[in-house]
């Protein structure tokens, strides 16, 4: 089967750097948000683009879709999360207080989309029910990035400084500190479609680890160009795509084989995929929302 991989769109409707971005889960819409303090909404068949007010007051850090809906959640330096309707973004549906620090990053729980956790530069991550509208358990052990693992949720990734930390949602104990980044932070986190595999990405290395024993099965060490953001490929399960500066690159990791694909004029800040459409799009700091095929 011939690989083939392109741009479909690239638009610029933001006036600063973007910074991240995620697909719904029928693939309809796709968001982007950042220094601009709004958010994007992509119709992602017609490329028509319609966007939420100012509501945060700071940079966005983080949006996701709540999962089988249209709601979306977005965290911010102004130390809230505010949850919204893509289907009507006039306004903010919710706002959630009580983190202390800069808002980092945020996530939805894939089975029980009630849920939603969030993570602050102190370390801090707050668990949030929707139901009862309110903060359900206080944690630590994440400031950079915070993912569920897809389909079944037992598992969160935290990235905090150069280890990542994989907690038992339900127990909240520490079942893996994965550390294999020594000299950088690690900046992102993404899972495989089934749960198994996670990558981390520091500015010099990838590392793909296995989940059931903690192990790093693929290693990535960057030739000089900063590593930023990854996601694994919709369609090819050995394929990540990284994205560094100006450039993506795709990587298959059984091969150990490397595609440079010139995309962006900055960092490429964030990536997301859909597997229902096979989509990837990639956000950057040259305010751009580039989406590939």
């Amino acid at each position: 089967m011939e690989f083939i991989f392109s741009e479909v769109i690239s638009k610029r409707e933001s006036n600063s750097k973007v910074v991240c971005c995620h697909f719904s889960s029928d693939g309809k819409y796709l968001a982007s948000a950042g220094h601009d303090k709004k958010v994007i909404l992509w119709n992602v068949e017609t490329f028509q683009t319609e966007s939420t007010p100012k509501e945060h007051i700071s940079i966005i850090t983080d949006v996701r879709f709540r999962p089988n809906t249209t709601q979306l959640a977005t965290s911010s330096f102004d130390k809230t999360i505010r949850v919204w309707d893509a289907a009507q973004p006039a306004y903010s549906l919710q706002s959630y207080t009580g983190h202390t620090s800069q808002v980092i990053s945020l996530d939805f729980h894939p089975k029980k989309n009630d849920l939603f956790c969030s993570c602050d530069s102190n370390s801090e991550i707050r668990f949030w029910s929707i139901n009862q509208d309110s903060c359900t358990r206080v944690s630590r052990g994440g400031m950079a990035h915070i993912r569920f693992q897809p389909r079944i949720g037992q598992l969160l990734a935290a990235a905090a400084n150069k280890a990542v930390s994989v907690f038992d949602v339900e127990t909240d104990r520490l079942i893996h500190l994965l550390e294999g980044h020594p000299s950088s932070e690690v900046h992102t986190l993404s899972w495989d479609a089934n749960g198994d595999y996670l990558a981390s990405v520091c500015n010099e290395i990838v590392q793909v680890w296995r989940l059931s024993s903690g192990e790093c099965v693929h290693e990535l060490t960057s030739s000089g160009n900063k590593f930023h953001s990854c996601v694994f490929h919709p369609t090819y399960s050995n394929l990540l795509v990284i994205g560094c500066y100006q450039s993506l690159e795709l990587w298959n990791m059984v091969e150990n084989k490397c595609l440079t694909v010139e995309a962006h004029e900055c960092i490429i800040s964030a990536l997301a995929q859909s597997p229902v459409t096979g989509m990837i799009a990639s956000v950057g700091h040259d305010k751009s929302v580039k989406i590939w095929k």
